[in-house]
């Protein structure tokens, strides 16, 4: 028995399935957000590439340096960052390098790798109360930390387990001043990490400056990305570093190798040695 014609589904309705405001595709023709791709090969970089369609309109020049410059200092921490050290395994393991980069991707969590983000969503937090209620910075830095303190969570973006002084904090701060001088970008965010950055170190023998999640996520504030999307771009941008370690882990021919060298042993603490119990 045939379907009823309100069954069948217009070629509007079949078309429409995947619609999208991003790729403009047909024989003979690429479009992103309008722009030729043709045009865009000859005029773009990779930065404006990502702004052009997580936006929709491509950055001007100082705003696409400054993105650049963010995902350039995130690249890459070395074979002691999980997402490195797993895309090398799995690369010893016989699977194909696409598959060792997921690998390394697939554990940019929210523990390694979320920092960025969870930095982002407070310092929206933060601006937010500034501006709806008046609120002095200094004071709404205040309460939102006493609340993490209170809560037993630290603050991400914050403090680094290796540096002392993450290296890429200043020269990300120094391009961020320079856009607030030049008009690129409007400074709030970044007034806000500063008064973090700076209660933090209050009475304390050492400072806890920010480390690159807190740099990155003010720049990213500064230029207008969601949260969510602050993590995306730090997953791009350690693609970079994954797919590299994992080449070169490749390169190198060796097979199954674990997460400690041989002949290393993980410390055992179970049982001591028993005997199966006859009779069972």
């Amino acid at each position: 028995m045939s379907g009823s014609p309100q069954d069948t589904p217009t070629t509007e309705q079949v078309t429409g399935w995947w619609a999208t405001a991003i790729s403009d595709i047909s024989p003979g023709v690429i479009r992103l957000r309008g722009y030729p791709i043709q045009q865009l090969i000859q005029h773009a970089s990779f930065a404006d590439m990502i702004w052009l369609l997580l936006r929709g309109e491509l950055p001007d020049p100082r705003q696409s340096a400054l993105l650049e410059t963010a995902m350039v200092a995130a690249v890459d921490h070395g074979p002691q960052a999980p997402s490195i050290a797993a895309a090398r395994m799995a690369a010893t393991c016989g699977v194909g390098l696409n598959s060792a980069v997921a690998t390394g991707v697939g554990l940019l969590g929210d523990v390694h790798g979320g920092a960025g983000q969870q930095c982002m969503e407070i310092l929206t937090g933060i601006r937010d109360r500034v501006d709806s209620t008046g609120t002095p910075i200094a004071d709404a830095v205040g309460d939102r930390l006493a609340e993490l303190r209170a809560a037993g969570r630290y603050v991400p973006g914050f403090g680094h387990r290796f540096h002392p002084r993450d290296p890429r904090r200043d020269p990300l701060m120094a391009a961020l001043t320079d856009g607030v001088k030049n008009g690129v970008v409007a400074g709030a965010f970044q007034e806000i990490g500063l008064e973090i950055e700076r209660q933090l170190a209050a009475g304390r023998p050492r400072p806890v400056p920010m480390n690159i999640d807190g740099a990155t996520a003010i720049i990213y504030s500064e230029l207008g990305f969601a949260p969510d999307l602050g993590r995306g771009l730090f997953v791009l941008s350690r693609a970079v570093g994954v797919l590299a370690h994992a080449w070169e882990e490749k390169e190198q021919g060796r097979r199954i190798k674990g997460p400690i060298p041989p002949p290393l042993l993980p410390t055992y603490r179970g049982a001591g040695t028993r005997d199966v119990p006859t009779g069972r």
